[in-house]
């Protein structure tokens, strides 16, 4: 198994390819490596990460790993060989859950033939199951709750000195976000994730993250953008920022909401050049937002907003607080206000009750706005969500074929978009070598996020090992496009 995989449980992305693995670097200036800060004494052991699920648990894994390099143990590649592994999991849906299950078995399999000495869980799986991963699994050596992640160090002290009287930490959901700076960053340098709030105050019936996430909880302005900075001064160009629900940040710290605020303070950071915006809920979407978001130079015409469905009936199943008209006339002003607005969204099919005409109208409603980059769950039962106990639950077959559907549908729309940026000039931020050849690159335009959408193919003569270009944006003109994906050469006679 590869180290530190970005492994995305999200919704299937609108595109089929993604950047692979990428290298593991320190962040924050102040940070010096565990060796020079213990004086030259030898690390005390070595850990290994895996990260299942979304931005969201990678931001808590590289605090964990930070601590731990922090506490003076080492980071290595490969499992196999580690004092111990760490298995962040995630467990928002059944198949997230068999994939979590999967990883920490394996990583048990390297303990029982001796190459790793415990096993820690940590992150949604173990928040959702508590005390009963240890029924189910009893050869862990630890479980960590969500809000429990900053204990890290302390509990692999406690396990490796065969001190075994605690071998769960859970701390109730804090009142403020939790501080994640001095974080060690498993995205490349170039790029970040910047988390501003935690948990979420929706209620939609089929969703169990405020089970495992706890409420809503806004990350201060001021904290927000000491991290940006802390990330821009070690390299970072994009800005992601994720929430459960980043158009509700604010709210709950001051009486409002302040994502404009904090969006102006995050663009005065200096080296910051791509500030993305994912986790948009549709509510609480103002036009001085929409103005902010059309008139900025580093915000991008980006937009991630899970609508999930487009039927009256089934948005009240799912109790999403939101009709299809107050949809349309949103998603109608940023057409019309945001050039070049590329729109971002997921859809559940099958949902309990969902007719046949109320898939149609999904379907309608797809053609009718033609969202550039889309994503599919089918419904998955959650037993302690409320539409778990709705009527008219679909058959696995049903909910799929309707997926595939959507998706045949979306996969026309995804292309022609593609065709039509061919003999456009579009900026580019470079993640790395293609793997294929010295002088072609991959890169993404302002309209793909890292790991779920789609990538260019960058050739640029002269370019390879010796004169790298990942980590630079770049003007560059598309020249062909093969089904998601775009190919291209640099705009200028220099890379």
């Amino acid at each position: 198994m590869k180290p530190l995989p970005i492994v995305d449980t999200a919704p299937p992305a609108a595109c089929d390819s993604s950047s692979g693995p990428v290298p593991l670097r320190p962040v924050g200036a102040g940070l010096q490596p565990a060796r020079d800060r213990l004086g030259g004494l030898p690390p005390r052991g070595s850990f290994a990460v895996v990260t299942l699920g979304c931005p969201k648990n990678l931001v808590d894994s590289e605090r964990m790993l930070g601590l731990l390099r922090d506490d003076g143990w080492q980071l290595v590649a490969e499992p196999a060989g580690a004092d111990f592994v760490v298995v962040n999991t995630c467990a928002f849906l059944d198949a997230s859950r068999r994939e979590s299950y999967g990883v920490i078995d394996e990583m048990l399999a390297l303990k029982r033939a001796g190459q790793t000495r415990g096993v820690v869980v940590a992150g949604c799986l173990a928040e959702r199951e508590k005390d009963g991963l240890f029924e189910k699994l009893p050869d862990l050596d630890a479980v960590i709750g969500v809000f429990s992640r900053d204990e890290v160090a302390k509990t692999a002290e406690r396990f490796i000195g065969r001190l075994d009287e605690q071998r769960s930490v859970f701390r109730p959901a804090p009142a403020r976000a939790l501080d994640d700076s001095g974080r060690l960053r498993i995205t490349p340098r170039h790029v970040a994730y910047l988390k501003i709030s935690e948990g979420c105050d929706r209620t939609c019936t089929f969703c169990s993250i405020p089970r495992m996430r706890g409420k809503h909880a806004t990350k201060p302005i001021e904290e927000v953008v000491r991290e940006a900075r802390e990330l821009a001064a070690d390299g970072v160009k994009e800005l992601v920022l994720v929430a459960q629900d980043t158009t509700y940040y604010g709210i709950d710290l001051y009486g409002e909401p302040r994502l404009v605020e904090l969006l102006t303070a995050l663009e005065a950071v200096d080296g910051i050049e791509w500030i993305r915006l994912m986790y948009l809920y549709p509510i609480h979407f103002t036009d001085r937002l929409i103005e902010q978001i059309a008139a900025s130079d580093k915000i991008l015409p980006y937009l991630d907003m899970p609508l999930q469905h487009a039927s009256d009936a089934v948005l009240k199943r799912m109790q999403r607080r939101v009709n299809r008209g107050a949809t349309e006339e949103l998603l109608g002003k940023l057409r019309d206000s945001i050039p070049d607005l590329v729109l971002r969204t997921t859809f559940i099919t099958g949902f309990p009750g969902e007719t046949r005409e109320q898939f149609e109208e999904l379907l309608d409603f797809t053609r009718q706005w033609r969202f550039e980059r889309v994503g599919v769950f089918t419904y998955s039962l959650e037993t302690d969500t409320p539409s778990s106990r709705l009527d008219g639950h679909l058959a696995e077959e049903e909910k799929a074929a309707r997926r595939d559907e959507l998706m045949s549908l979306q996969q026309g729309i995804a292309h022609d978009h593609a065709h039509r940026q061919v003999g456009r000039i579009r900026d580019v931020i470079i993640d790395g070598p293609s793997g294929e050849r010295d002088d072609v690159w991959l890169g993404r335009t302002t309209a793909d996020a890292p790991d779920i959408d789609c990538l260019v193919y960058l050739t640029a003569a002269g370019t390879g090992p010796a004169n790298p270009l990942t980590g630079r944006i770049l003007p560059v003109e598309v020249v062909a496009a093969a089904g998601y994906d775009l190919a291209g050469v640099p705009a200028t006679d220099a890379p």
